[in-house]
């Protein structure tokens, strides 16, 4: 190239770079940018073979273009390309190298440093004449770096086609291009990762779409109730999204339900559970309200929808329908707490309701319990006169048997003891239950408080002549009736209970003496009225006793106390034996006296 004069050298030199330059960047890519680089070099800097040697991740480098004017006996592009030198040996050649700027040549003489896993060309060429002409062995090497000064690659050149070794233009020449070929390499790297940065992210796009795609027809057509909750903004709390079954299932339209939250439709009793249900895996079973105004069991399911920036963003609720299974349980617990034939709560289900009325702390010097039947109870007693008057048959005078027997005792609080005090089973919200004074108006035990829990021990009298004059289908509708004139007489909130056979207990509390003596009356005048059953006129008696239910008695206690009280009445009047009563259709007796 030097053969020319220089300025003419110099003008032809920079239109070839300019257009090799051109060249590099108009290719698309990657694997085009390196063959516009090798063809540069052979085409436009006057070289009869050229490679590129790029860097691979793991830092060796491997050949990754070729191109020659003419193929060498020694074999000819397809030889080199993929071949693999490592790091260490090319930095070695380029350390041995002169260096001429940024080039390195490396003389034949200097051929020992060429690694045998380096690539290179070997073939047979003219030996050199003086020190300027070109030997086959020599090499000239122009390394490739990034802007930030990162080795790309490696562009090898061989054979001068004037067969001179470069003079300082076509060294300056080669210079110039080997630095535009790393910037069109290094952003044909950039728009290769580009391009695969892209790729990636259309085929997520394409995921997540697919993905959402999946989720709205999972939400819109799953058979239960599906609802989606705002957790900030103005929004907060309100169902932003339902789908049919949900709208379905509460029969509201979805305009309605997205006004609303589950706050606005779940059962009263059920606000507190709701509230703390925890929204991540939080369960809960409890009422929602339907359009027509009844309630709905439903099981709610919560779990996050999170963003990877901003955190939990949605709660995603699943409602499901468990009205059948819950009024099934309701069913099953209903028939193990209820009598099968009255359908009043049985024996287990009124001493639960009496064990969480009473804490085991003890009322009263001494403690309730120590007590024991001293504690006010009243036996009431039907008497001829009553009977007489009601017309049914000779009877007893009417009497109200106030338990001369017994030892009547006035409970009331001991100085400085607080009724209300935490208790540790019930907690601070515990009233504790006393026995009301009646009898004791001044001393240590006076000013107790006037209202407590009373316990009405009812027995049929006359029910075994029934059961065996006209047999247990007779007794059973008896006592039927017994049961709804028992619920019809008591207060709103008492509770009356079939103890076993024909024994009745009601249990009234926040009521003081003078009314339980009424309201065992108006029980009385309640049962003893005939029944007509099966087309016959029916009656029976009954015998009543009154006891007081107070923390630090158990419901055995309290009940056998009652149970004490009404057969002293019913003793009073020569009433039937203890053994002597039956126990129809509410299997054998449940509760006996003691001794």
């Amino acid at each position: 190239m030097e053969a020319e004069s220089e300025p003419y050298v110099r003008l032809a030199t920079l239109r070839t770079l300019h257009r090799v330059v051109a060249d590099l960047n108009a290719a698309r890519s990657l694997a085009g940018t390196l063959q516009a680089v090798v063809e540069g070099a052979v085409t436009g800097m006057g070289f009869d073979a050229a490679a590129v040697s790029l860097v691979r991740p793991d830092g060796d480098l491997v050949v990754a273009a070729v191109w020659e004017l003419e193929e060498t006996e020694c074999g000819g592009p397809s030889v080199l390309l993929g071949q693999v030198g490592s790091r260490e040996s090319w930095e070695r050649l380029l350390n041995v190298g002169d260096h001429w700027g940024t080039l390195r040549f490396v003389p034949y003489d200097r051929g020992w440093a060429v690694g045998h896993d380096i690539p290179s060309w070997t073939g047979d060429g003219p030996l050199p004449f003086d020190e300027s002409d070109w030997h086959p062995a020599d090499g000239l090497l122009a390394p490739m770096y990034s802007p930030g000064g990162e080795l790309l690659g490696i562009l090898s050149v061989d054979r001068p086609r004037n067969g001179k070794r470069p003079g300082a233009w076509t060294r300056e020449a080669l210079e110039m291009f080997s630095l535009q070929a790393s910037i069109a390499i290094g952003n044909a790297r950039l728009r290769a990762e580009m391009q695969r940065a892209l790729a990636r992210l259309e085929k997520e796009q394409q995921a997540l779409r697919a993905s959402e795609e999946s989720f709205r027809q999972a939400f819109e057509y799953a058979p239960s109730g599906m609802a989606i909750t705002e957790l900030h903004g103005l929004g907060r709390g309100k169902l932003s999204r339902v789908n049919d079954a949900l709208c379905r299932l509460l029969g509201r339209p979805r305009s309605v339900l997205r006004r609303q939250s589950f706050a606005d439709l779940v059962h009263p009793e059920d606000r507190g559970l709701l509230e703390r249900t925890s929204a991540e895996g939080g369960r809960a079973e409890l009422r929602l309200s339907r359009r027509d105004g009844n309630y709905l069991w439903v099981c709610l399911r919560n779990s996050v929808v999170a963003d990877a920036a901003e955190g939990p963003r949605f709660l995603l609720t699943h409602v499901e329908d468990i009205e059948e299974r819950k009024r099934h349980e309701l069913q099953l617990a209903h028939r193990a707490s209820h009598d099968a034939l009255t359908g009043l709560p049985n024996g287990a289900e009124l001493r639960t309701r009496l064990s969480r009325r009473l804490c085991s702390l003890p009322q009263g010097p001494g403690g309730a319990a120590a007590h024991g039947a001293a504690l006010g109870g009243v036996g009431v007693s039907l008497g001829e006169s009553v009977g007489a008057a009601l017309g049914l048959g000779p009877g007893a005078e009417f009497e109200a048997v106030i338990g001369a027997d017994l030892a009547v005792h006035g409970y009331g609080a001991p100085e400085g003891y607080d009724l209300n005090a935490y208790d540790p089973h019930y907690g601070y919200d515990h009233v504790h239950a006393v026995v009301p004074d009646a009898v004791v108006a001044d001393g240590p035990h006076s000013g107790g408080p006037a209202k407590g829990l009373a316990v009405i021990f009812c027995d049929l009298d006359g029910f075994k002549s029934i059961n065996d004059r006209f047999g247990h289908n007779a007794g059973d509708a008896v006592l039927v009736e017994v049961a709804q004139r028992l619920q019809h007489a008591v207060r709103e909130g008492d509770t009356v209970a079939r103890l076993g056979g024909d024994e009745f207990v009601v249990l009234a509390d926040g009521i003081g003496r003078d009314e339980a003596k009424d309201l065992a009356g108006r029980l009385r005048m309640a049962i003893i009225p005939p029944m007509r059953i099966d087309g016959r006129a029916m009656r029976v008696g009954v015998s009543l006793g009154i006891g007081w239910a107070g923390c630090g008695m158990s419901p055995e206690e309290v009940l056998h106390t009652a149970d004490e009280l009404m057969y002293v009445e019913k003793r009073s009047r020569g009433g039937s034996s203890r053994g002597a009563r039956g126990s129809q259709s509410g299997g054998p007796r449940s509760h006996r006296r003691a001794g």
